[in-house]
């Protein structure tokens, strides 16, 4: 959809950017984690569970009866008890980084597909916040780009 191009070819950017530098990285790096901050594995894969919770949104979004709601996963800990729950520490870099990289590969792609009469269906949060399709499909690349700064903090204290 015209609407989100420009977002959507940042991520793919970003994506193609970031692939091969992450792919680099020697397991020390990307498992090093101190005062229970995610290490880079945690991080990439929160990343990919939101890439994954979005997706199911957006689809669900466009059939369900409004507002829709869903199991939370952003809010109250959930993510943390996802990346616990998964063990992305133990999870084989390359693996981790593929699944990332496919998965917003594909969220690209469902973006572009959305019905545009749907964009402002809604759903709601467990906090009881009222999220528009369009306007989370918009703060998907905001959410994206935070953890790609944090990411780079984090290869920055390592060097």
């Amino acid at each position: 959809m015209e609407e989100f191009t420009k977002n959507n070819r940042e991520i793919l950017s970003l994506v193609d950017e970031w692939g091969p530098k992450l792919l680099n990285l020697p397991e020390n790096v990307v498992s090093f984690s101190e005062n229970g901050h995610w290490s880079i594995k945690e991080i990439l894969g929160h990343m990919t569970d939101s890439a994954s919770n979005n997706i199911h949104r957006i689809v669900h979004l466009q059939y369900d009866p409004l507002p829709s709601s869903f199991p939370d996963y952003a809010n109250l800990g959930n993510n943390d008890r996802w990346v616990a729950i998964q063990k992305y520490q133990s999870e084989r870099w390359s693996d981790l980084v593929m699944l990332w990289k496919y998965t917003n590969l594909h969220i690209i792609h469902v973006i572009d597909n959305v019905d545009g009469e749907k964009l402002d269906n809604v759903w709601l949060t467990a906090l009881g916040e009222k999220v528009s399709l369009k306007a989370m499909i918009i703060d998907y690349l905001r959410h994206f780009k935070l953890h790609i700064g944090e990411i780079k903090e984090k290869m920055s204290a390592d060097s």
